[in-house]
């Protein structure tokens, strides 16, 4: 039998190959033993922003629990505002990206310059200690300077005024438009109105926006891309193209439960 040398090209090769091999099989199994850990986390993850903008996020809230307690999420087919049944584990980003779970957005109709969406979006309805409806959290998301800004809206039973905010996954500048995730800012969309007296979506993100006590919030300083993305976000997602249909049947029936 021939006797193996390292040091010959041929050896060097395989001690390459057998080395990445283990260290391929370590990373792998490493991946399948965190996965679990992983995907609880980002359930986590997810159930705390979630409380975040309903206001039920305080620093010793066990997320868990108190998800599970007031929260109830729901599928909405966003065409008709109507709740939809048998669908499980549902992934707005993936949906987005099946042309038979998803829309075309019109040039004219696409505030949020998203250009495709879900058919289907999940809501999350907020309920008190007795089971009563009181809020809804939906999700909306749309293009900034950099990225892709997701967050989460909290509206009351009114369907019109905001409870809260949280943009939780976003690519924008540090200090600047990455402002839009600061907790300082987020809250002076708390009790804007979405809508004017007409039912047209008022809520203005701009500069000198915050004139309008009812509808309007300043923009970022140095972050105007940003401003417009967040400002585009709500026209659409509040619009008849977005949360329109399902909100307009919310306020009629939020609390009758």
């Amino acid at each position: 039998m021939a006797k193996f040398n390292k040091d010959s090209v041929g050896g060097t090769l395989t001690v390459v190959v057998l080395l990445s091999l283990v260290c391929s099989l370590i990373v792998a199994g490493a991946a399948v033993l965190l996965k679990p850990t992983q995907e609880i986390q980002k359930q986590l993850d997810k159930q705390k922003n979630i409380l975040q903008a309903a206001g039920l996020m305080q620093e010793n809230t066990n997320v868990q629990d108190t998800y599970a307690k007031f929260i109830e999420p729901k599928i909405v087919d966003l065409a008709t505002g109507d709740y939809v049944d048998g669908i499980t584990n549902f992934d707005a980003k993936a949906a987005a990206k099946d042309p038979a779970q998803s829309i075309q957005i019109a040039q004219a109709d696409d505030r949020a310059n998203i250009k495709v969406r879900a058919k289907y979006a999940e809501v999350y309805l907020v309920k008190d200690d007795n089971g009563k409806v009181v809020q809804a959290v939906l999700p909306m998301y749309g293009n900034g300077l950099w990225s892709i800004m997701y967050g989460l809206v909290a509206v009351q039973s009114d369907a019109n005024t905001i409870n809260g905010i949280t943009y939780y996954e976003q690519g924008e500048t540090a200090g600047l438009g990455g402002e839009i995730a600061n907790p300082v800012w987020q809250k002076h969309f708390v009790g804007k109105k979405l809508f004017d007296e007409q039912g047209n979506v008022a809520l203005t993100v701009g500069k000198g926006a915050s004139a309008n006590k009812d509808h309007g919030i300043d923009g970022l300083s140095g972050a105007t891309l940003t401003s417009n993305g967040v400002d585009g976000s709500f026209k659409y997602w509040f619009g008849q193209n977005g949360f329109g249909p399902f909100l307009a049947k919310f306020k009629a029936t939020a609390g009758a439960n």
